[in-house]
């Protein structure tokens, strides 16, 4: 038996296609916005039966299955070995999400090297455990988000790496402001955080949660049990760990309730997953008051401080937080790329440019530009300048050894003018050539980090939620600078974002950098339609496969969005 996409009604067949997202997620939106609500007005038994409504909804049970087929991990399967990869398996998905007779199975177990060389554990679950857990995440996530500390940014919605830097600029920039800084790193976090804690405080479906955290793993053929801890690598996995240290700030604004008490103590809080740093006007403030009071929280949800990272500094030392040092020099605060970040980030290149000897250089290239711009992406809020532009001649002195290494009988003039060209005022750019889709040859060139702007990051508002309707045009007007951000340079793109009010012409749901983007071509280009920004519009990848496969005629927005049957 199957549903109607719009009544709920029994129906004989369900096709994935046919499904109205727009629909669906809109319902999902005003579920979790009313369970925003009732979490506020403390109406614990109003926020349970929206649960319930939410997790047993088709609508719910849609939006988790979009979730786990079309988000990077999609084809990536559990024990079982199977992913959903076509619109008949996401359908018959959509039918066997039930809590009733549900067993997860095990989880099965890969290792991922850390930068210090360790490894870590990730568990990966079946695709059916994987939407259980984006179902009931649904309804979980819009009280964690109501429920957060302030300044926890790890995880979470709207919130990045750049928020906490942001924070803790706000935090230590004025002269008055602390000297000493607790920087601190919860050992083992995931493995460890006790499962009858979670049991007990976690505001959802007990029996299904305890199935998951009891469901085990299986390493090389072997399973294994977990009696403690969250999985890395499950959906919900992160947002259970935000909700067990969920609290510590609220810990220490009730050791200094008032603003004059947090003032004269200097103690602030910023957290990014299981690294955090606080604040505070002395060392002996931080060693025999702070840190006594956040092992005592830890270890009620059975967890402990790392002996080796946690450490207190004195901002005049500066300190090392989210790749990022931050420093005083002569009672200027600036942020900067750590060392030991460049460090690792000049490693992956080498490491690339070393393994790839006998490439091309166009092809070379291919592989270097997204590295190279996603980390100066990352590191483009701050103090980057000198050190984008000593990564880049770094860079530059490796490509050209690679470059002479090729050809040891070849002068270097010879090299220069083979693997070098002149652009903008630059004799040495590293350049080659490459076979586009069509068979057409072009150049591509290296990426030079320090062309890329600094840009200042806006930090989010602490209270702000992305699940209560009353932050939807602060998040909206948030969205259109990110968008601006990450379109710069691509006028065309930008322009056809703005152009269809940042939305999807099929779906009406926004386009953004984490739902992706594909350019359709209003009339096929098979059938002879131009590649002009007028037969061109933005659709969400898994609404361009469906134009495709049911051969639709998009109507280009203007500025309404609409869709028609070809």
């Amino acid at each position: 038996m199957t549903v109607d996409i719009q009544t709920g009604a029994a129906l004989h067949v369900l096709d994935w296609h046919a499904i109205n997202r727009r629909n669906t997620e809109e319902i999902v939106r005003r579920l979790q916005a009313r369970i925003v609500k009732a979490t506020q007005e403390g109406k614990y038994g109003k926020v349970k039966a929206l649960q319930y409504l939410l997790t047993h909804s088709f609508s719910g049970r849609v939006t988790a299955v979009r979730r786990v087929t079309e988000n990077q991990g999609k084809n990536t399967p559990g024990v079982d070995g199977d992913i959903w990869n076509t619109p008949t398996k996401k359908a018959t998905a959509v039918r066997s999400l039930k809590r009733r007779g549900y067993q997860p199975k095990p989880l099965r177990r890969v290792y991922i090297p850390k930068s210090n060389g360790k490894k870590r554990p990730l568990g990966i679950p079946t695709m059916k455990d994987r939407a259980m857990q984006a179902l009931y995440l649904l309804a979980l996530e819009p009280i964690a988000e109501t429920t957060a500390d302030p300044n926890s940014y790890g995880f979470r919605k709207e919130r990045s790496t750049a928020d906490a830097i942001g924070q803790c600029f706000n935090t230590l920039v004025r002269g008055s402001s602390a000297q000493w800084i607790l920087e601190g790193d919860i050992k083992s976090c995931f493995d460890r955080i006790s499962h009858d804690w979670l049991l007990e405080h976690v505001p959802t479906d007990k029996l299904v949660l305890k199935k998951w955290l009891k469901a085990g793993f299986m390493d090389k053929r072997v399973l294994h049990p977990t009696d403690d801890g969250t999985p890395q690598g499950g959906i919900i996995s992160p947002v259970l760990a935000n909700l067990a240290l969920d609290g510590i700030e609220k810990e220490l604004r009730k050791l200094y309730p008032t603003d004059y008490k947090a003032k004269q103590a200097q103690v602030n809080f910023v957290r990014y997953a299981d690294d955090f740093v606080i604040t505070g006007r002395s060392k002996r403030l931080l060693e025999e008051v702070i840190k006594p009071l956040v092992e005592q929280f830890l270890t009620r949800r059975g967890l402990e401080l790392s002996s080796e990272k946690t450490t207190i500094t004195h901002i005049e030392d500066g300190f090392d937080f989210l790749g990022q040092n931050v420093r005083k020099y002569n009672g200027k605060l600036l942020i900067k790329p750590s060392k030991k970040n460049v460090k690792a980030f000049l490693a992956k290149v080498r490491r690339l440019v070393k393994t790839n000897k006998t490439m091309k250089s166009g092809y070379l290239i291919l592989r270097l530009n997204p590295l190279i711009q996603g980390w100066a992406n990352y590191h483009r809020h701050v103090v980057s300048s000198e050190v984008f532009s000593s990564t880049h001649h770094a860079i530059f002195k490796l490509l050209w050894q690679w470059a002479k290494r090729r050809h040891p009988n070849k002068g270097l003039k010879w090299v220069k003018d083979k693997y070098f060209t002149h652009v903008k005022g630059d004799n040495w750019v590293f350049y080659g050539e490459v076979i586009g889709r069509k068979g057409e040859r072009k150049d591509v060139h290296l990426l030079n980090a320090a062309n890329t702007p600094i840009r200042r990051h806006t930090k989010i508002k602490g209270e702000a939620n992305p699940f209560d309707p009353n932050w939807e045009l602060y998040f909206e007007t948030r969205l259109s600078v990110k968008m601006e951000n990450n379109l710069r340079g691509r006028r065309s793109l930008l322009s056809l974002w703005k152009e269809q009010g940042g939305c999807c012409p099929i779906c009406s749901q926004t386009i953004t950098r984490l739902t992706g983007w594909h350019n359709h071509h209003i009339t096929w280009k098979s059938l002879g339609g131009a590649d002009t920004q007028e037969n061109r519009v933005l659709l969400h990848p898994e609404c361009h496969r469906k134009v495709h496969s049911q051969r639709m005629t998009v109507v280009k927005p203007r500025p309404a969005k609409g869709v028609r049957k070809a």
